[in-house]
């Protein structure tokens, strides 16, 4: 039996799953909505080649079976089992998170010892540098540091590259568009490889989370939200386009790439620091050793990777190909709650295909609100059926959802301000380590001079880990004017109390959005409370 192409099985799928309030399926409906030749038996109904005979067709036009219930439709579907094998290795290759942990202990491992690898002379390896050099403004001029990092990946890490450079063939092409659009060499792609391995959801020891490694903090200073449901750190393009933004700041500070990407790993201020104990040299290699540890292997661990790719086949290097490409992928904007789950019934896509399309969604579920806009990406041949059959599709998910013995987790956000009531038992330690902040921060951020703290005092915190808060706690009931959220001022209320009911949303946002000075607020007053 062959296999059918994958839009009659969508539309089968589709007729006998989501037929609106209707517990059977009229036959002429189904033969109507599906070209293929069906044989039905008893109450099961198998796709058969469509040249299946005139005569047998006509045989199944004269029984008397009126109606075929859902839940007996079987679809016997064959495949080519090598090809299989191939796409279930791959999808389990998406879902691993150990070449994440590889790649960093390689980063912060990085001990420049000496190694010999005879397959790589140094005369070798300093004329593929210097072509290297010729073409990307990054410094990468040929040290017997970056030899030895070169040639320890060399002979120890060659399976976890090779499945690197597979993984890439998705991301890379997303990559260089967006660096493209910000001047940004394209080769800065390989930062995304030192930073995550590529895992979108990778998620380090300090809280630095997605592609990019965003830490909390810095994700909300380029709107990337956090809630119970998405975080947009882990959304390929959203944080791309972030990263993007940081660095080319980054650059304008320091004018060097190096630099830059140093700054990147360990922030602007440390590689001052490096600059000043140097005694004012501006090269990388030159304050590398006044640079913390992590970021002292940091450049040559990109650097050598940006060598590995250039130059892998002189290697020996042969990735698998990647059976999906970005450009092969689009995205429909969500009308309803879904779950990758059920996109996965729906679309017949492996769950682990669309969870690595959609690594945002923390839950594996995608949410809706009405100020807000949530996409689902699914591979582009997909897309068509999932728009044409949108009004069936929502409404499968929502008698699923509702059929549910538990209820969905409740939607929360994630603040970038706090307001911390001390408790007995509190110290600055310990709230310092709950926010992923340091003491020295709380202290200035709320002018304290010395560690002693009395219950009940309000703290201001502004978390570097995402602290959520429950919707409906701040149920701040709002009404969209001009695209603009419009918050009704009650008793009690003031400009703080506002502002921390609205994510990301500070008091001077406030004022200035409502052209307002002072602090006195009055009942029923109407206020802007987003951009």
């Amino acid at each position: 039996m062959r296999l059918l192409h994958i839009y009659s099985l969508v539309g089968c799928l589709l007729v006998s799953a989501f037929a609106k309030a209707q517990d059977t399926i009229p036959y002429e409906s189904f033969k109507k909505n599906n070209k293929e030749r069906v044989a039905i038996e008893r109450d099961t109904i198998t796709i058969i080649d469509s040249i299946t005979t005139t005569s047998f067709v006509n045989e199944i036009d004269k029984m008397e079976l009126k109606t075929l219930s859902r839940d007996s439709i079987v679809f016997k579907l064959e495949d080519e089992p090598f090809a299989a094998r191939l796409d279930s290795l791959w999808r389990h290759e998406l879902a691993r998170m150990d070449l994440y942990d590889s790649i960093t202990n390689m980063v912060q491992g990085l001990d420049y010892k000496e190694e010999v690898y005879l397959d790589l002379p140094t005369d070798t390896l300093k004329k593929r540098l210097a072509r290297i050099n010729e073409r990307t403004p990054f410094n990468v001029g040929y040290t017997a540091s970056l030899e030895s990092v070169i040639k320890r990946y060399l002979k120890r890490h060659k399976p976890s590259m090779e499945r690197l450079m597979e993984v890439s063939q998705f991301y890379f092409p997303m990559f260089e568009e967006t660096l493209d659009k910000y001047d940004i060499p394209l080769e800065m792609k390989y930062l995304a490889i030192v930073e995550s391995a590529l895992r979108p959801r990778a998620k380090s020891r300090v809280g630095a989370t997605g592609l990019w490694q965003f830490m909390f903090s810095t994700g909300k200073m380029y709107d990337l939200d956090v809630n119970s449901y998405v975080d947009e750190r882990m959304d390929p393009i959203m944080a791309t386009e972030a990263a993007c933004q940081y660095l080319s700041k980054l650059y304008e500070l320091f004018g060097d790439w190096d630099l830059a990407l140093a700054s990147y790993n360990s922030g602007p201020g440390n590689v001052s620091k490096a600059i000043r104990r140097s005694g004012g040299y501006q090269n990388y290699w030159n304050i590398r050793n006044n640079l913390p540890r992590e970021t002292a292997g940091y450049v040559p661990a990109f650097l050598a990777t940006m060598y590995l790719f250039e130059y892998a086949d002189e290697h020996g290097y042969q990735p698998e190909k990647a059976p999906v490409n970005y450009f092969e992928t689009d995205t429909v904007h969500v009308k309803q709650l879904i779950t990758l789950d059920q996109v996965a019934k729906i679309t017949g896509e492996p769950l682990e295909v669309i969870q690595f399309l959609n690594p945002a969604y923390k839950l594996d579920i995608i949410p809706f609100l009405k100020d807000e806009k949530y996409y689902l990406r699914l591979p582009v041949e997909k897309i068509g059926p999932f728009v044409q059959n949108e009004e069936e599709i929502y409404a499968f998910a929502k008698a699923e959802i509702e059929k549910r013995e538990k209820p969905l987790p409740k939607f929360t956000t994630a603040s970038s301000q706090v307001r911390y009531r001390v408790r007995s038992g509190d110290y600055l330690g310990k709230i310092a380590n709950k926010y992923g902040v340091r003491v020295s921060q709380i202290k200035k951020w709320n002018n304290l001079r010395s560690n002693n703290l009395r219950v009940g005092q309000r703290l201001t915190i502004y978390p570097r880990k995402p602290v959520t808060s429950s919707s409906s706690s701040s149920s701040a009931k709002t009404v969209v004017n001009n695209g603009k959220k419009v918050y009704t001022v009650k008793e009690g209320d003031s400009l703080w109390k506002i502002a921390n009911k609205f994510p990301g949303v500070s008091v001077s946002n406030i004022k200035v959005w409502n052209d307002i000075s002072g602090t006195k607020l009055k009942p029923g007053m109407k206020l802007i409370v987003s951009k």
